[in-house]
């Protein structure tokens, strides 16, 4: 679609788009109002970025000014936003249809230039890309005028009189003031440090790392069709360079780091200049004020001159200032340069030279790789990077500025006031919710990224407490009006809870309990910012600022819930009001508890959640831990049985706190699972009760017979069937048709039932429901109710009726639920695990998986024992083991860390990493003692105290670590924790046993407790030296744990845009998700996991519908960005590669298809070794493209490991494995080998004939290839015995090999990775694109839409054998989560 469409009515369907789970009940209509008039605003941003993106690259950096200047437009104006401009968006939206033009802009020293604008920017953002662009990025103070009229900068650029296409904008020098001053020096030094990797590295101000163009040498969207490719074409494919590196090829068994980040020589760009740093001098004297001197820089140029310079009202200017002596005096020859760059340009030709190149390279990079990120991403390994002189840097460390002054009047944010100020937003249409939306995820992201800051400036030490008296673990911090506490249990406050460990793990709960209520996002009720971090052993929580909880005592605040765990409870009616509607949605059953005056008091959420009015008048909810009820499998619970299944599981099992709930993902499919039971029993017998009616009336209606053929169990399925799909798909859908159906039924049949001879049957039906209530458990007799008291088995807490009905059947459902985790949900994400719809590849992907299923990570050991039965899914045994092993070692860890001093936190760390992984037999005594016991040793013991209050005295004691030591507090913690025997003594044996990698184990470990090491190779299995030392630890990282604000009418789009797709409607599926990445853009601004996830849709739908060129780009973008905010390593980066290299193959990039593929088999085999099933497509495609080129040898040893692979996952009978022995036969065929191939290509036959029949064409396909190779094989055979017998003149025939078409190969990829195709003529493709164009001229009616429209160019994709559910995407991937 080009950029700047206009999508109309982009929901064709006729019923609203699903809404996500918890989604504000505003976001229904979403969609509704989408259809049509209030696209104009999104739709511009987006095609702007798309235009500006791949134009000129300056859209992210406006993205973000614009942020910028939201927020402070926010600070001053949020009431303003509500009334006035809601109204008039409502009127004018309609007409804008965002216009797009061209103004003139003309800069002093560079010729005019046109750039393409848009009516909604705000003037900021022209500043914002005038600041970006190479000829124009050294100016920071100046103005726009246009007509001599200097414009405002927060004017949106509709709204300026006589602004038009064509219309000139003059860049007007301003006077500098202090503040100017500085923002233009730093912008200076940012444009000298734009390409230096050091910020990903040192994981700052949200920069992260990026190989993609690295590893393809170069933007591979440039010249695509340029001539050089085309020549190369002609030439044989052999002058592709293919050899694929040792460390990927299979069976290779060392696994490097190194390649992980591939280092360009000179991928800093060249130095400009020596030092560029703030004088001594500063600040200017009063007489020098006075002459307009704001600032004074030194400066040490390339030639090695040394100046010192003023900065002035004017400009910058060098002064006759020396290292010993003050002379402002301009020297001479005197220059007065407006722009810093000039003056430095002016002074050194290396400086100028230098310059010029740094910036032809910086905009040459994509906006991609170099835009900032919503949130942090720290790499694991780094390599050793110089520390250079930065007095900015230094300036920004040491002072007390926290950063945001730039930006922001009125020095620091008041977090609480920013949060719930942009929650108040009003959401009625579609532009009110995107500018909420971005508001909210906007100040989100800041406020992340400042309670982490915050968070490891209290650890270090910098922080004053603000109760200094008390003892370390109990004090509380303020820094930034961000509040801060410790996680240990002060105060005895969880004494009956367990304690430490249950203070550790509350936080987190209540961090799950602030994301439901926040989905849930209720008006008026409100909850707290909060991030949790964990950071050198220590857990943080920052949270946001009731404005006046800090004058007066919990205890006055606290009107709603109990401060002491439900000895004392209060209650309020505003209070229940809200909650009862939150918990409507989060299935929270209001409750009686009594209190310590045995007052029956009202609760709608667990006791411990408090509600305190804030002096803002809101109505805040904190201490959420206990939201959802508790997991009773891991409680011991007197008087209490659970069922025999679960007995037999070895539950109920002693968990180190009381705190363990279930997840809201349970919840939900516990409740779903139950409605459908529900449904289905009162089907089944309303059904009987009609027929017996039916009966005595003799009569049938058509009703009855679609009844009759339900209960015969046929079922009629809408459409045509889908053949050549498993069987265990079809069940799923006659699954679904049956409730369907049974809903159907029960609406009907109550209907008729209540229509027709009320009296008689009411009763009847009434018991039918009251039936159907009780075998669900429902707590109401006459309808269907599930929802769930948390505080049923909460110690301490009296509930009216001890022995009550109510009470009983209140607990049944919290048991019933934990029961539902075990016999349905492990074992249907273990079925996952095994038709390969979740393939974890990792400890990330694994929890994710599970998670989503709603299983908790604490039943992982329950999980591995289950795995290890299903030989199929070996490679996801040893994944969990390995997240067994790196989880409790980094509990192990945790507490490890407490009590190192910080001047051997790197000897300590080394230490652990040796006892952990290093198969070394030196005593391993941490190395870097002796600096440490200096004479002095004994006085600084006494002071020990007041280094760090948080270490403890005897900070030595971890040296006492040794790896058996640590080996048998791992199996304890293992047992413990997760209920899971580890059967070895090592953990070398473990690695043997369960073909687990130490290299993983060293990331997975590193990722969890935030370590970084140095980028080097580590051998794990010398037994005479240590793998670890002190310079191998490069630094400590925080890991942050928050909640993602969600674009809620975005996924709207995005989920139907799927569902149309999976109709076959392509086209409009492509609008609706086009759609979709404009709304993620509005909100999320240019990065974001979601839109990767986007982009790679759209990449997947362009390849289909036949623009190879376009899906090249998108992808290459999604490839980008999942690196850029998931990871380099992380496994949804690993299949964008796979993607991204078919889309190349399909560009004829060939050999960048290559590298790509190798990358990702390097990624894979360093995320989790050789045994997975995405290896085998990773081998395949690698093998295909080899066979194109003539490497046969080479392709063959890949083929050889998929076909391997397939075996081991698919079983030896399935349509993946024939495919793969008749590849391994087509190429020994080409080496001349017929023998061994015949045997190949009958394996191939024999499975086809077994799953498909003799007369499938596959098949017949196989029968004529063996027919083929047959005949080759006899006329060697002949040739052979001829030379034999020695025959004159016979010798051995050259083998002719046609080497395969480029379209072959391609076809065969398709088939790989699960791409089939219904044959599209050209013809149909440009009918296609007619209609497109013809669409988007004229408003189409949204009737209209549904049967004319896209069965043209009707694609059919679908997996080859497993019929998954999302056909677009063959490597499973999750839609974007729901929350």
């Amino acid at each position: 679609m080009a950029p700047g469409t206009q999508v109309e009515g982009s929901t064709s369907s006729d019923k609203p788009p699903p809404t996500p789970k918890n989604a504000d009940s505003g976001s229904t209509g979403s969609a509704a109002d989408a259809n049509g008039k209030h696209h104009a605003v999104d739709n511009k941003k987006m095609n702007g970025l798309q235009h500006e993106v791949t134009e000129n690259g300056h859209a992210e950096v406006k993205q973000e000014e614009r942020e910028k200047s939201e927020d402070e437009s926010l600070k001053d104006g949020d009431k303003k936003t509500n009334g006035t401009a809601s109204e008039k968006d409502e009127q004018e939206v309609v007409f804008i249809q965002d216009m797009g033009f061209t103004v003139k802009i003309v800069s002093p020293g560079t010729e005019a230039f046109d750039i393409q604008v848009s009516s909604m920017e705000l003037v900021q953002e022209i500043h914002q890309l005038l600041m970006d662009r190479e000829d124009t990025c050294h100016r920071t103070c100046f103005s726009l005028q246009l007509d001599n009229v200097t414009l405002d900068n927060f004017a949106e650029l509709k709204n300026i009189e006589g602004l038009k296409e064509g219309s000139v904008i003059k860049v007007v020098e301003e006077l500098y003031t202090m503040r100017e001053a500085r923002i233009h020096v730093r912008h200076v030094r940012d444009l000298l440090k734009s390409l230096d990797p050091a910020d990903a590295y040192h994981g700052v101000d949200c920069s992260s790392l990026s190989f993609l163009n690295m590893v393809t040498q170069g933007d591979i969207t440039e010249t695509p069709r340029s001539a050089h490719i085309r020549d190369k074409r002609k030439l044989r494919p052999e002058s592709v360079d293919c050899t694929p590196p040792d460390y990927i090829m299979p069976r290779c068994k060392e696994r490097l780091i190194l390649p992980l980040q591939p280092q360009a020589k000179d991928y800093k760009g060249p130095q400009c200049m020596k030092v560029l740093t703030t004088s001594g001098w500063n600040p200017p004297p009063g007489y020098r004020k006075m002459h307009g001197d704001l600032m004074y820089l030194y400066v040490v140029t390339l030639e090695d001159k040394h100046y010192h310079i003023t900065a002035c009202t004017r400009g910058f200017f060098v002064n006759q200032s020396a290292e010993e002596e003050f002379n402002p005096k301009p020297a001479t020859p005197s220059h007065l340069c407006h722009s810093l760059i000039e003056l430095l340009s002016q002074i050194s030709p290396a400086f100028k030279k230098n310059f010029s190149i740094l910036q032809k390279k910086r905009t040459s990079r994509h906006p991609f790789e170099r835009v900032a990120t919503p949130y942090q991403i720290y790499a694991w390994c780094a390599p050793n990077i110089d520390h250079t002189i930065d007095a900015i840097r230094a300036e920004d460390t040491f002072s007390s500025k926290l950063g945001y002054e730039e930006h922001i009047p009125g020095q620091t944010r008041d977090w609480n006031e920013e949060l719930q100020t942009t929650r108040e937003l009003p959401r009625k249409n579609l532009p009110e919710r995107l500018l909420r939306e971005r508001a909210i995820f906007k100040v989100h992201s800041d406020f992340v990224a400042a309670a982490t800051r915050g968070a490891m400036a209290v650890i270090d030490g910098n922080v004053m407490a603000i109760n200094p008296g008390e003892e370390a673990k109990m004090q509380m911090y303020i820094w930034n009006n961000i509040f801060f506490s410790l996680g240990f249990d002060v105060r005895d406050h969880y004494k009956e809870l367990g304690g430490d460990a249950a203070a550790f793990v509350a936080p987190k709960n209540d961090l799950q309990g602030v994301r439901v209520y926040s989905a849930v996002d209720q008006p008026g009720l409100y909850t707290l910012g909060t991030v949790v971090i964990d950071y050198r052993g220590y857990r943080v929580t920052a949270q946001s600022i009731i404005p006046g909880i800090l004058e007066r005592e919990q205890e006055q605040s606290v009107v709603y819930g109990s401060i002491d765990f439900g000895k004392t409870v209060l209650t309020h009616t505003k209070y229940l009001d809200l909650l009862n509607k939150a918990g409507q949605q989060l299935k929270i059953l209001p409750h009686y508890v009594i209190n310590e005056k045995d007052e029956e008091i009202e609760l709608c959420s667990s006791v411990e959640c408090k509600g305190i009015i804030g002096n803002d008048g809101r109505h805040y909810i904190l201490d959420l831990l206990r939201t959802f009820p508790p997991d009773v499998n891991f409680l011991k619970l007197e008087g209490e049985e659970l069922s025999k299944e679960v007995r037999a599981l070895g539950f109920p099992l002693e968990h180190r706190h009381k705190l363990s709930c279930l997840r809201q993902e349970l919840i939900d499919a516990f409740v779903e699972n139950r409605y459908m039971m529900f449904i289905k029993f009162a089907a089944f017998h309303l059904q009987q009760l009609g027929a017996k009616k039916q009966k005595e009336r003799e009569s049938r209606s058509s009703q009855e017979k679609e009844i009759l053929k339900l209960t015969e169990g046929k079922i009629i399925t809408n459409g045509d069937a889908k053949e050549d799909k498993d069987g265990e798909e079809k069940g799923s859908t006659e699954k679904e048709m049956e409730t369907e159906e049974a809903k159907k039924i029960v609406e009907s049949i109550t209907d008729s039932i209540t229509s027709g001879e009320k009296l008689e049957m009411e009763e009847s039906t009434r018991e039918v429901v009251k039936k159907a209530a009780v075998a669900v458990g429902s707590l109401k007799e006459t309808e269907f109710d599930v929802r769930f008291n948390p505080d049923v088995y909460s110690p301490g807490v009296r509930h009216t009726c001890p022995d009550g009905e109510n009470l009983k059947k209140e607990r049944q459902l919290v048991k019933d639920a934990a029961d539902f985790l075990l016999t349905t949900q492990i074992p249907n994400f273990i079925r996952d695990c095994l038709d390969h719809t979740s393939a974890p590849m990792d400890g990330i992907t694994l929890s994710e998986a599970m998670h989503n299923r709603g299983i908790n990570i604490r039943y992982l050991g329950k999980i591995a024992d289950m795995l290890s039965k299903v030989w199929q899914l070996e490679y996801v045994h040893s994944i969990a083991v390995s997240e067994l092993i790196c989880r409790s070692a980094k509990h192990i860890f945790t507490t490890y860390m407490q009590s190192v001093e910080l001047m051997s936190l790197s000897a300590a760390i080394s230490h652990f990493l040796n006892c952990f992984l290093s198969a070394s037999q030196l005593s391993h005594t941490p190395q870097g003692l002796e600096e440490l016991q200096s004479k002095n040793a004994k006085k600084r013991n006494k002071r020990k105290g007041k280094m760090n209050p948080l270490s403890s005295p005897d900070s030595l004691e971890w040296t006492t670590m040794t790896p058996k030591s640590l080996w048998n507090q791992l199996k304890s913690e293992i047992k413990m924790y997760y209920d899971w025997e580890m059967p070895c003594e090592t953990l070398e044996h473990a690695t043997e046993q369960f073909t687990l990698q130490k290299v993983s184990l060293l990331r997975s470990f590193c990722m969890k407790a935030g370590i970084q090491i140095l980028l080097r190779e580590y051998s794990f299995d010398t037994k005479n030296r240590l793998t670890f030392y002190e310079e191998d630890i490069v630094n400590v990282f925080p890991v942050v744990k928050h909640i993602n604000p969600r674009a809620s009418d975005a996924y709207n789009f995005y989920t139907t845009g799927q569902t149309k797709i999976q109709q076959g409607y392509l086209k409009e599926g492509y609008e609706l998700i086009s759609e979709a990445l404009n709304l993620l853009n509005n909100v999320y601004g240019a990065m974001h996991p979601e839109i990767a996830q986007c982009l790679r849709m759209l990449a997947r739908l362009n390849y289909i519908m036949g623009d190879h060129a376009e899906a090249m780009s998108y992808q290459q973008k999604a490839v980008l960005m999942s690196e850029r905010v998931n990871g380099i390593d992380h496994p949804y980066t690993i299949t964008e590669y796979v993607h991204l290299a078919l889309y190349c193959f399909a560009n004829s990039q060939v050999s960048i298809s290559l590298k790509l593929l190798y990358r990702a088999r390097y990624l894979t085999l360093l995320v989790c070794g050789e045994n997975h099933p995405e290896m085998a497509l990773l081998d395949s495609n690698i093998s295909l493209i080899l066979h194109a080129l003539g490497e046969y040898e080479l392709s063959l040893r890949f083929l050889e490991k998929a076909l391997e692979l397939n075996i081991k996952y698919n079983g030896p009978r399935s349509l993946k494995v024939a495919v793969t022995y008749h590849l391994v036969a087509r190429t020994q065929s080409c080496m001349g080998d017929f023998r061994t191939a015949l045997h190949n290509e009958k394996e191939t036959y024999a499975i086809y004939k077994h799953l498909l029949g003799d007369e499938h064409e596959k098949t017949r396909e196989s029968s004529e290839c063996l027919r083929h190779l047959t005949q080759q094989a006899v006329v060697l055979q002949k040739k052979m015995n001829d030379i034999c017998t020695g025959k004159s003149g016979a010798t051995l025939p050259p083998i002719q090999i046609q080497p395969p078409s480029m379209g072959s190969v391609l076809d065969m990829l398709n088939v790989i990775n699960g791409i089939l195709f219904v044959q599209i003529s050209q013809q149909d493709i440009e009918n296609f694109k007619a209609e497109v164009e013809k669409r988007q001229l004229k408003e189409s009616s949204p009737d209209g839409k549904i049967d004319g429209l896209s069965k043209v160019g009707n694609v059919v994709v679908k997996e080859l054998e497993e019929g998954s559910t999302l056909p677009i995407s063959p490597l499973s991937m999750t839609p974007i989560e729901s929350s």
